[in-house]
């Protein structure tokens, strides 16, 4: 009965991603022309990428991975080469953006050896094939073997990442809408909860909210009672009830940019305990953009964080109870990206990278508290997506 009326409610919500446009064109041009530099400068012949996030990064060209290998092969000269099955050809044509030799393959063709012929017309350089990091070993292993390369094979994370990891103005933009709907699709599920709700109610509302709110790929985690203290859950069933900590951690996309916000509080009359570590929690929350400098390795961050938790009791080195997750994320195309708000991570944090700030508190057998925001790094300073959450009482 919950559910039913929860999603009529969420039917008077409008999108707020309506006339939202994508990344142009132009834009995806100038992400090629910068890898490609980057190759050249550092001797690299091509970057080989499977179907995924940075395959559109660079393209646009949004295709699900399957056993028929889509690819593209960028070389540090020229035009990218991408590898299609025949009957998909058409489709995959509609998300490319950029300039591109389509080598389409039928079904009893290997498209491995039009890699390998891809990479032999265009890498004029005898330099090592780099590689995307979540390139699937079948294709990489499959090419290399038909091609007899005769060229070295090495990770094209630094590549990738050293595009990916700053934002230009039109990501942020992206990143700011989706934020948008999953803040007010969070504050409509708050006003909507009642006794008796179970978690599979609570995520249905919040699908229904972000889909009429215009996100995408929506998701939600609703962790109620004890399952809060396990950062993505239990299988045992829970309902809310008075003294319930209610933790949902949620996320959509807009035109491929990701949110993840989570909001923690309790139904009806938090226990001092209860209020407590929610406090400390929203403090771990300001200390992690206070401590964000220009030029500090992102690690130091994770640190600042971990300090003041320890130092109030929690437990030490990612133990429990305490802060057992990194403190944060990089976000874009894809909801955990480099770098990280982990204390080894030394990479320096420059303006453009956007994290989620996260550090929750976990108590097994009681209870978890967790606040996320996202936010970017400008010169001046981190500035947030979402303002943070106000009270026990205002968590949205």
């Amino acid at each position: 009965m919950h559910a039913r009326a929860d999603l009529a409610r969420a039917k008077s919500l409008a999108s707020i991603t309506a006339g939202v446009a994508g990344i142009a064109a132009g834009e995806h041009a100038a992400r090629v022309a910068r890898v490609q530099a980057s190759m050249r400068q550092r001797k690299i012949g091509a970057l080989l990428l499977d179907a995924g996030s940075t395959l559109t990064y660079f393209t646009g060209v949004r295709w699900p991975r399957s056993e028929r290998t889509t690819a593209a092969l960028i070389p540090a000269d020229g035009d990218a080469v991408l590898v299609v099955p025949f009957f998909e050809e058409p489709s995959v044509r509609e998300t490319l953006q950029v300039a591109a030799d389509v080598r389409p393959w039928k079904e009893d063709e290997s498209p491995f050896a039009l890699l390998a012929r891809a990479l032999r017309d265009r890498a004029v350089s005898e330099g090592p094939l780099a590689v995307e990091a979540t390139t699937r070993f079948f294709i990489v292993d499959n090419m290399t073997r038909v091609a007899s390369l005769g060229r070295s094979v090495v990770p094209g994370d630094e590549l990738v990442q050293a595009c990916r990891m700053r934002k230009t103005a039109a990501e942020l933009a992206l990143l700011q809408v989706a934020n948008n709907v999953t803040i007010a699709a969070l504050r409509h599920a708050h006003g909507q909860i009642d006794a008796g709700m179970r978690a599979a109610e609570i995520r249905d509302l919040m699908a229904a909210a972000t889909d009429r709110l215009g996100g995408s790929d929506s998701w939600s985690l609703v962790l109620l009672n004890e399952a809060s203290a396990y950062p993505h859950g239990s299988i045992k069933v829970q309902t809310v009830r008075k003294g319930s900590m209610i933790l949902i951690d949620a996320g959509c996309a807009v035109h491929g940019y990701q949110s993840d916000i989570s909001r923690s509080w309790v139904f009806g009359e938090p226990s001092a305990r209860q209020r407590e570590v929610w406090n400390t929690v929203k403090r771990g929350q300001e200390i992690a953009l206070e401590t964000a400098r220009i030029g500090s390795p992102v690690g130091s961050i994770d640190k600042a964080v971990r300090t003041y938790y320890e130092d109030k009791g929690w437990a030490l080195d990612y133990g429990l109870p305490g802060l057992s997750h990194r403190t944060g994320h990089g976000i874009g195309m894809d909801g955990h990206e480099a770098p990280y708000l982990v204390r080894n991570d030394v990479t320096p944090l420059e303006a453009g990278m956007c994290f989620s700030d996260e550090p929750g508190i976990y108590i097994p057998g009681e209870f978890g508290v967790r606040l996320e925001d996202c936010w970017f790094m400008t010169a001046h300073g981190p500035q947030l997506f979402t303002p943070l959450a106000r009270s026990m009482e205002q968590p949205i």
